[in-house]
């Protein structure tokens, strides 16, 4: 058979068949499905209940895949994104060497490493150096540093690094913020070790080592004059967490943000997050609304005060007591305070509770050394407060309605802690002039430095270890000096020296008691309360640990490589 023949049967064939099927279908669901649909009505229940039990079995499913998903995965922080930080103050140098401005020091802190630095306990610890050793006197320290060290554009940070960095501290036609760290100090390179020879014995050392390092092969050849003019100041080469990226002018009077990257090469690790951006701002209240609007991720520049401001379901807070003090100092070359018996009078009718009233979580601080800075046997014994005696004291000096200058600054507390000393002293039967000043270079050139008060409410740093030195020791009390109560007792003298050189701790313990039985007797200062810094940040963010003991506001960047600000959905570790 010719297969042309073939093909047509096999053609009509299946015609046939398709057509049949067609018919069979037709005559099926007639007769399965639409003749029986009349019936439906009669087992409408039983349909509902298998629709129910599908519908349920369903969402079983569903819901067992769902949990087994969460059981295995987690929301977790990963690497990249951008926080934003608001500061206070111009930057007019990214030199740490000059950083002056709360913008200038987060600045520094983040893109500059130091050879020793403060740990989350609150003491210092290591940064760069791989050891910093005293000998037996205390007067001579050697320091090495890590191996394998990088700055930001991939050059090695060496011992010369900071033998340059040392000198350069050291020229006095510089005047940077670290010279007194290395006044008398003469240090050396002796192999692969720096030699720090003290003019005498200094126990603590090693806390004045928490200095930037800057490169001498980009900043070698450059004469001091000519350091805040080098592009250096503008766009540096960094060693800390962070290196420059570049820097926006927002406005004309100061506010700027300056864009920070992760930096590979720092000797912690890697930070996770992608970069760091810090928004300069002039004043308080554009920070607040920046914080408010999410503009930014965070600050520390506002006090607890600022809270109610903020929207509790965006916004978190945490407040972290610092290694400072604020101290009424009273200015013991005065006509009116002169008398060590009128200073006792004063101490006497101050109400200090009364005082710290107007606090809100603040620490309260009777004497100017911290118990995280050293733990003392015992603490002498305050004056009780008594205004009827103190009153007496003070007329029978001659001093009722006499006139004191008081002076402080117009942020956070103070205003109000001089309004309730200005309250108080005026009981006593003193006239009591307030001073309340911005917070600048004006105020410190011609009240702080002047000594231009009787009593001045102010705050200090501290430090991670105790030494009283630059406060009362006599030889500070000078323009150049921070003994702003001008105070002068040869006693107190030795027993500052004779505790900062001391390599006993039990010898160092005992003449710091004896100290602060003096300054108790002596009254160059009250104690009020230990200061603290309140952080503003989003609560979908990463930041410090709530454990991490502060020194300075900017040891919250010591754990700043684990920072984070994105999330992903990351399975579980078997």
């Amino acid at each position: 058979m010719k297969p042309k023949k073939r093909g047509q049967k096999l053609a009509k064939r299946w015609a046939v068949f398709t057509e049949r099927a067609k018919a069979d279908s037709r005559e099926h669901i007639q007769e399965n499905l639409i003749d029986r649909l009349p019936n439906a009505r009669r087992v409408r229940l039983l349909i509902l209940e298998w629709i129910l039990l599908i519908v349920v079995i369903i969402s079983l499913a569903l819901t067992q895949a769902f949990w087994y998903t969460q059981s295995y995965s987690v929301q977790a922080f990963v690497d990249g994104g951008t926080y934003i930080e608001a500061t206070l103050g111009q930057v007019k140098s990214l030199n740490p060497l000059f950083a002056s401005t709360n913008s200038e020091k987060v600045l520094s802190r983040l893109m500059f490493s130091t050879l020793s630095t403060v740990d989350y306990s609150g003491h210092v610890g290591l940064g760069l150096a791989a050891s910093i050793v005293p000998d037996s006197t205390g007067k001579v320290w050697t320091v090495t540093i890590k191996d394998d060290l990088k700055w930001s554009d991939g050059q090695p940070i060496t011992l010369d690094d900071v033998l340059f960095t040392v000198n350069l501290i050291k020229d006095p036609t510089i005047n940077t913020i670290y010279d007194s760290n290395f006044a008398g100090v003469s240090i050396e390179r002796v192999e692969d070790t720096l030699v720090f020879a003290l003019p005498s014995s200094y126990a603590d050392f090693d806390s004045t080592l928490n200095v930037p390092i800057l490169p001498e092969h980009i900043l070698g050849e450059t004469p001091s004059g000519q350091l805040m003019e080098h592009n250096f100041s503008t766009n540096p080469v960094t060693s800390g967490a962070f290196s420059f990226n570049a820097m926006q002018s927002v406005s004309s009077d100061g506010e700027r943000i300056i864009y920070l990257a992760a930096n590979p090469y720092y000797y912690k690790s890697k930070p996770m997050l992608g970069s760091f951006a810090i928004h300069t701002y002039p004043s308080l209240d554009q920070i607040v609304q920046a914080v408010a609007s999410s503009e930014v991720t965070a600050t520390a520049e506002l006090s607890a005060s600022y809270r109610d401001q903020f929207p509790t379901e965006l916004i978190y807070e945490k407040q972290t007591a610092i290694a400072s003090g604020v101290f009424a100092f009273l200015n013991v070359t005065s006509g009116l305070l002169n008398n060590v018996t009128v200073r006792q009078a004063i101490r006497q009718g101050i109400n200090i509770d009364e005082i710290r009233s107007v606090l809100d979580y603040e620490f309260p601080l009777d004497y100017p050394i911290l118990e995280s800075e050293i733990e003392l046997k015992t603490y002498p014994e305050l004056p009780a407060y008594n205004l009827d005696a103190a009153k007496q004291k003070i007329a029978a000096a001659g001093l009722a309605g006499q006139t004191l200058r008081l002076a402080t600054i117009d942020t956070g507390y103070f205003p109000a802690l001089a309004e309730q000393f200005q309250t108080q002293l005026t009981e006593l039967g003193f006239s009591v002039k307030v001073d309340i000043y911005t917070p600048s270079q004006e105020f410190l050139l011609n009240v702080v430095q002047a000594r231009n008060y009787d009593i001045l409410l102010y705050e200090v740093e501290l430090g991670a270890d105790p030494d009283p030195f630059p406060y009362y020791h006599s030889s500070q009390a000078s323009s150049s000096g921070l003994n702003l109560s001008n105070y002068a007792n040869s006693l107190v003298d030795d027993l500052i020296l004779g505790a900062r050189t001391s390599m006993n701790p039990d010898t160092r313990t005992a003449k710091y008691e004896n100290f602060l039985t003096r300054w108790v007797d002596d009254v160059p200062a009250i104690g009020i309360y230990q200061a603290s810094m309140v952080y503003y940040f989003n609560k979908n963010v990463r930041t410090f640990s709530e454990d991490d003991r502060l020194v300075y506001p900017v040891d919250r960047f010591g754990d700043v490589e684990y920072w984070a600000v994105d999330r992903a959905t990351k399975n579980r570790t078997p």
